[in-house]
């Protein structure tokens, strides 16, 4: 546990606040000073060789304090991104164009009802909360060099509006093109991520334990590999003289550790293909100019209530918009379809959500983690679990409304039909899990829970088909045959089992494509011109690698594919691989073979490239929104999309201005821990800890995140004493 060094505070800061003229930043009083200036007088940050900051507080609120704090010192900016968007009022910093997302926000948050829940919250947690909001006012009060967008000023309560760690909430599987639709004045066409027509990278993540029978030295492993936009979190440990010690992955502007470990225990999660989203088609009768909605034999009211959205104007002035939101029981109505308004059900339990999010980081064990899984707050994520007593588990999301299995819930189902409501929360018991299996591990890539470990997992028919809506994929293929019937693990095998660079789902449609030239008739010019691509191709041992020319070849006639048949693939409810595989003809996998052959000639002069030389990390500066430039220095990555099987993943496309394909989201915080007697754990961030330029942390780990050399995590201060950097106190620098 890292121990607060002598007290650095410094007696003139006070004065200096109030001395500061607070033009962008919210007004404070003398008051607010003196209770932020106790509150980190309690709190030490110590940062290490990587810019990692360790935080140790007197009690769990003070480390939440610090821990924001420290957060807000690496990325304000994303902080600010993420809570506009959690509370609807990204439109207030960039503009109308922003609008249909904030509405679709402001479906589920109303600022009056986070503020009521806030006050009625447990006495803990409204602490925790305090503190959060403290904590980021500290860091603007002393930092009147950060200019914020929109929020100058945090309130505890807006902590309640982002509950959720992972990337893309189950809010986001709303369209905001049909929302857009139905609210707005005219139709709004749907764009081609949506339709399936661009090839995007799986969002998703890799989890693995390995039970101690499997390993070398009888110590149970974990596997924290979750796929991400770049920079989404930052890596942190947050200690307390009330025990909490807790390091990984907090999402940028919440004070929780979302992807992680504790002295005792370790959490991954991954995005889950449960059906806990669904959408209800309501028969709408209009009397007297009004909406009623008909449910069994009778007609109910649509009910209204008004939603203004604030918005940025070109001149930087604000304008408004304001919506009626109509609802029914079922939820928000989002869309028209086929003359039916289409009403989204999903989780919105904040204090809940919040809580388990907060509990989960001081679990001890299995049963302690399964108690804080009581409050049934987790409707998006598997979670993939290992301890110091050796337990491992896949534990299936806790939020899964209980529904009758004879109904479709992948499609809008009959509103008017009372069969099709959600009928209370399945018990956790009645949930698919695998605990301790005799094959010594578990694993979840994004795919069904069927195969999460081995001939031990739960069987499908056992439960009802909302389940899962995922199926099987090319990381689970490839898990499973690094995780089988081996018995010799350690934390290095597990890096090395990360990292590794089958493609399995290349394996699977390369035949198909060299079957398809050998068939070719005799004269066909074909066989000439694909001779040599061919020849590469079947020559391939389906391992990407930066040198790989072959890999070059295979995702450029992948991507190809994807672009013609995505979105028929994505209407059929179809993995584009799989569809490739079973649905594209010989003759459109040959055409795309050429067209991919033209492209690599035309963009790099031959077809024959080295898979490095494509496929680059940049990191050009603190933008949110990435831009990348050929011209300038990058960084070769040897792994690919995990729509390919890559267990490492890294979602890289062109842009309009580069020929290269450059990495937006993957791999992103990635760690391999070992639990004993003592901890022991390595991990790597993308790019690095700062989303500031200038500082040394800002691309510090590409390199090894790049080469998937994880580093050593000092998570005893022993370790972390060995390698400080700094140590201050809130306000000190």
């Amino acid at each position: 546990m890292v121990s607060p060094p002598p007290t650095l505070r410094n007696p003139f800061l006070v004065l200096a606040l109030l001395a500061v003229p607070y033009t962008a930043h919210a007004q404070v009083t003398a008051s607010e000073i003196d209770r932020w200036q106790a509150e980190a007088a309690q709190v030490t940050i110590t940062r290490d060789e990587w810019g990692i900051a360790h935080v140790h507080g007197a009690s769990d609120a003070d480390a939440v304090f610090g821990a924001i704090y420290a957060q807000a010192e690496d990325d304000f900016a994303r902080i600010e991104a993420n809570y506009l968007t959690a509370l609807g009022r990204t439109a207030e910093a960039e503009g109308k164009e922003a609008i249909w997302a904030d509405l679709r926000q402001r479906l589920y948050v109303d600022p009056v009802e986070l503020q009521a829940a806030y006050h009625s919250s447990p006495a803990w947690l409204h602490a925790l909360m305090d503190a959060w909001a403290d904590g980021l006012n500290y860091y603007l009060a002393t930092h009147p060099e950060t200019k914020p967008k929109v929020l100058t000023r945090f309130e505890p309560w807006m902590a309640l509006s982002f509950t959720e760690g992972s990337i893309g909430g189950d809010i986001e599987r709303i369209s905001l093109s049909e929302l857009a639709s139905f609210y707005g004045e005219q139709k709004v066409a749907m764009t081609d991520e949506e339709l399936g027509r661009r090839p995007r990278e799986p969002r998703g993540s890799n989890g693995i334990a390995i039970a101690p029978a499997n390993t070398v030295d009888g110590k149970a492993l974990l596997l924290i590999n979750p796929h991400t936009s770049f920079y989404f979190r930052s890596e942190l440990q947050m200690t307390s003289d009330a025990g909490l010690n807790a390091y990984g992955a907090s999402t940028w502007g919440q004070f929780f550790i979302y992807q992680g470990f504790n002295q005792n225990a370790g959490w991954m999660h991954t995005s889950s293909g449960v059906d806990v989203v669904d959408e209800f088609a309501e028969t709408i009768l209009e009397t007297n100019g009004k909406a009623f909605y008909r449910y069994g034999k009778e007609t109910r009211p649509v009910t209204r209530a008004p939603v203004s959205i604030a918005y940025r104007l070109d001149d930087g002035s604000t304008g408004e918009r304001s919506f009626e939101v109509a609802r029914t029981h079922h939820g928000p109505i989002v869309a028209e379809r086929d003359g039916k308004w289409i009403a989204t059900a999903l989780m919105w339990r904040p204090i809940p959500a919040l809580e388990q999010s907060w509990l989960r980081t001081k679990a001890t064990d299995l049963a302690s983690y399964l108690a804080v899984a009581g409050r049934q707050a987790n409707s998006s994520n598997d979670t993939i679990f290992a301890d110091a007593k050796g337990e491992i588990a896949y534990l299936h999301p806790q939020f899964v409304p209980l529904r009758s299995d004879r109904f479709d819930y992948t499609r809008p189902v009959d509103g008017s039909d009372p069969a099709t409501d959600w009928q209370g929360l399945t018990p956790l018991d009645d949930l698919p899990r695998a605990i301790d299996p005799g094959v010594g591990y578990v694993v979840n890539t994004n795919n069904a829970p069927w195969t999460a470990a081995g001939a031990e997992s739960p069987k499908a028919a056992d439960f009802p088909a909302y389940m899962d809506t995922a199926g099987q994929n090319a990381r689970g293929v490839h898990a499973a045959l690094l995780l089988e019937n081996r018995a010799d693990f350690t934390a290095q095998e597990l890096m090395t089992a990360a990292f590794d660079s089958y493609l399995p789902a290349f394996a699977t449609l390369i035949p198909g494509l060299v079957a398809a030239y050998d068939a070719l008739p005799t004269g066909d010019v074909r066989r000439e011109e694909l001779a040599g691509p061919i020849d590469l191709l079947r020559g391939w041992d389906y391992r990407w690698g930066t040198a790989s020319e072959p890999t070059s070849l295979a995702v450029f006639w992948g991507d190809t594919l994807w672009r013609e048949v995505g979105e028929f693939a994505r209407a059929e409810r179809v993995n584009v691989p799989d569809y490739i595989a079973t649905r594209v003809t010989a003759e459109r996998k040959l055409a795309a073979l050429q067209k991919a052959v033209t492209r690599l000639t035309r963009d790099f002069g031959s077809w024959r490239i080295p898979w490095g030389t494509i496929n680059r990390f940049q990191r050009l500066d603190d933008a949110i929104t990435p831009h990348f430039d050929d011209a300038k220095p990058s960084t070769p990555v040897p792994f690919t999309s995990a729509q390919w099987g890559s267990l490492a993943s890294f979602g890289a496309r062109t842009y309009p201005n580069t020929t290269r394909y450059y990495g937006t989201s993957g791999n992103s915080f990635v760690a391999v821990v070992e639990f004993g007697r003592k901890v022991k754990a390595w991990a790597v961030t993308a790019g690095g800890e700062s989303g500031e330029p200038t500082s040394p942390h800002f691309a510090d780990q590409i390199d090894r995140y790049a080469t998937g050399n994880l580093r050593p995590v000092y998570f005893y201060l022993d370790d972390l004493n060995a390698h400080v950097k700094l140590r201050y106190r809130p306000g000190d620098r």
